[in-house]
């Protein structure tokens, strides 16, 4: 089992990516809105401790998801990351719905990144037209990835680096003034006894939390991905995943924690999304800080610019692997003499800028039909993750490989991608489960909600149909790093 990566072939990946490269590419996927807007509604609704609960145990989720990534892209790192491993280790149709709806999920995350834009500038320049914040986002997301890889990653390393440095700084502040540290009567714990708290809701208001959580998080995967490109992907991979992971729990619990402690969950300001009361702010304001609705509003944009240029990044390497596999147009597999694939890069620049377009209409109905059938790909592609790795450690004790000879091997197996397998599939289906409580199921909820699922289940059984397609027998998985 011999592997051999290539990177002076024209017809492939240049491998540039350094280690701090890799490591902020995932922090920058996950850290963004959800911590920096959604954490307020998550304490609002099911109070501190039960935000805590929510976001800790999908937290030990993508802790045993991102593991499973790291055995197997250490192992065998591909652009095609998740598409990949489906079709070796599931069977190719599998793998062909893996990759169509991973790059789906994140070409319409550049909608609504320049959705999100629109409204960030607006605090700023409210009479201003909506197209020109756009565009002009869109053209910075696209420049970053036309330069060249080695461009995106350290375009990402600061962009990532502003918000790492941003929480931090969060995070400090709130301890002291908890304690009472930065002047003024010390908080303590007062916030987590009041009224309901620290649990508020009951068990559905949790669940809800939980569901949402599993958004905050989506991103970490996008390592996988960029594994392609990484320089010696048996050391960086694993060191980054083991970095990441702690980093973003840490995170999302310590500022959770944080916010629970000094903002009473029954502030109604939490639930809204506006930069200006969002719980970072109110902190921030809190502790005296000048301009802290503007300064958040810069950082909360750097954030959404980020994503987005995360999500180009994903979607275009995923589509020219599909390419280049012969399973999206052949033209699309092309790749400039910088390694850049230009064209994949262009199409899905222009379904992105085609998904925006849709706010503007109908009420933006279709693009809210859009957004939710993307979310729902991301938790598929985590469930496609876990399954693939279960398969391919099994594939490779089959075949006579020796554990002690991976890059990186996962701990906790079989438990780890079975637990993580089992949570994504309760992720996807209670999605919407508030549509099925009370009198009457709500319908257009439902649809709404689920659209993403059978879109899935239809690519995925429609070329399984129509070239007749098996789960492959574990001795007969392609082990061979042969990109």
């Amino acid at each position: 089992m011999e592997k051999t990566h290539k990177s002076s072939n024209p017809t492939q990946l240049k491998r540039t990516l350094k280690t701090r490269h890799l490591t902020m590419i995932s922090l920058g996927g996950s850290i963004g809105t959800g911590i920096f807007l959604a954490s307020g509604g998550a304490i609002h609704n099911a109070g501190p401790g039960g935000a805590l609960l929510a976001y800790a145990a999908i937290g030990i989720m993508v802790y045993f998801l991102m593991t499973s990534l790291a055995e197997m892209a250490a192992y065998m790192p591909v652009a095609g990351s998740f598409k990949v491993y489906a079709t070796k280790f599931v069977e190719p149709a599998f793998g062909f719905a893996i990759g169509w709806n991973y790059w789906y999920n994140w070409a319409i995350t550049i909608a609504a990144e320049l959705a999100a834009v629109v409204l960030i500038m607006k605090f700023w320049f409210p009479d201003t037209p909506s197209f020109i914040w756009s565009a002009v986002a869109l053209a910075i997301m696209f420049g970053i990835n036309y330069l060249s890889v080695k461009g995106f990653g350290e375009t990402e390393f600061w962009f990532s680096l502003i918000k790492v440095v941003t929480v931090i700084i969060f995070i400090i502040t709130g301890f002291l003034m908890v304690f009472g540290i930065m002047g003024g009567e010390a908080i303590g714990f007062t916030n987590f006894t009041i009224g309901d708290a620290p649990f508020n809701g009951g068990f559905f208001a949790i669940l809800g939390v939980f569901m949402a959580a599993g958004f905050s998080f989506q991103g970490t995967e996008l390592l996988g991905v960029a594994a392609g490109e990484s320089e010696n992907p048996e050391k960086t991979i694993p060191k980054a995943i083991n970095t990441v992971f702690w980093r973003i729990l840490l995170f999302y619990i310590l500022a959770i924690f944080v916010i629970g402690l000094i903002l009473p969950y029954t502030d109604e300001r939490l639930l809204s999304d506006s930069v200006s009361v969002s719980p970072f702010t109110l902190v921030f304001e809190r502790a005296g800080f000048a301009f802290a609705a503007s300064v958040m509003n810069a950082i909360i944009l750097t954030a959404v610019l980020s994503a987005g240029n995360s999500g180009m990044y994903a979607s275009t390497r995923m589509l020219w692997d599909l390419a280049r596999d012969g399973k999206a147009p052949k033209f699309l597999g092309k790749l400039d003499k910088r390694g850049v694939p230009i064209n994949a890069l262009i199409v899905t620049t222009l379904v992105g800028s085609l998904a925006f377009l849709t706010t503007f209409f109908g009420d933006g109905v279709v693009y809210v039909w859009l957004l939710n059938a993307s979310g729902m790909a991301g938790f598929v592609t985590w469930l496609g993750i876990a399954y693939s790795h279960y398969r391919f450690r099994r594939a490779y004790i089959a075949q006579g490989g020796n554990l002690d000879d991976l890059p990186y091997r996962a701990k906790w197996f079989p438990f780890g991608p079975i637990f993580a397998l089992i949570l994504c599939i309760f992720i996807i289906l209670g999605q919407n489960f508030q549509a099925f409580i009370g009198g009457e199921i709500d319908w257009n909820g439902v649809l709404v909600s689920y659209i993403g699922l059978p879109l899935f289940l239809v690519v995925w059984l429609v070329y399984k149909v129509k070239h007749k397609t098996k789960l492959i027998p574990l001795k007969d998985c392609d082990l061979e790093n042969n990109e």
